[in-house]
């Protein structure tokens, strides 16, 4: 199957609202460390993307990319472009998803190299981000450039709200 990577302005993100609302519903529920815990329904998803995403993404102060395995939508990643004044050259990944059931297809690896030529696109010569420590989502990052700037321990609590893990904080010079 074909990998389609699309860039969503506002109306995009309405149009794939539903996709997207099940794609970060079921991640979280499958114990995806993306800010969220359980419980996290539909109705908390569709909030996240009308009202913390589609305003950033109206203004520019982010982008917000799609990734399509055949005609289905599969895997969303963000690139925050918008940094203080002090690192104009600096973008961060945020919030990279890949469907469950969608995983080692490569979409993740597509939406990585996409969003690192976007971003050399808008003049940004640095790439951030933070993952929980471990995870595959180190691994492809590696595979892709980044490099290992630092861990914090017991940064962020698990889905289950209980339980802490670290963080890997990575970056990529573009």
């Amino acid at each position: 199957m074909t990998i389609t990577l699309l860039q969503l302005d506002c109306s995009g993100l309405e149009l794939h609202l539903e996709p997207l609302t099940s794609l970060l519903v079921e991640s979280v529920a499958q114990g995806a460390s993306i800010s969220f815990i359980q419980p996290f329904n539909q109705i908390d998803a569709q909030q996240f993307w009308l009202e913390s995403v589609k305003p950033a993404v109206g203004c520019g102060e982010r982008a917000l990319f799609a990734a399509c395995l055949g005609n289905k939508l599969l895997g969303t990643v963000q690139l925050i472009t918008n940094m203080p004044p002090n690192q104009p050259h600096r973008c961060e990944v945020a919030k990279m998803i890949v469907h469950p059931e969608a995983r080692r297809c490569g979409l993740g690896h597509a939406m990585m190299r996409h969003i690192m030529q976007y971003a050399r696109e808008q003049g940004k010569t640095l790439m951030t981000l933070d993952t929980r420590t471990g995870d595959a989502g180190e691994k492809l990052y590696r595979s892709v450039g980044f490099e290992v700037a630092g861990m914090t321990p017991g940064f962020a609590l698990d889905t289950d709200g209980k339980h802490t893990h670290s963080t890997t904080w990575m970056y990529c010079v573009l």
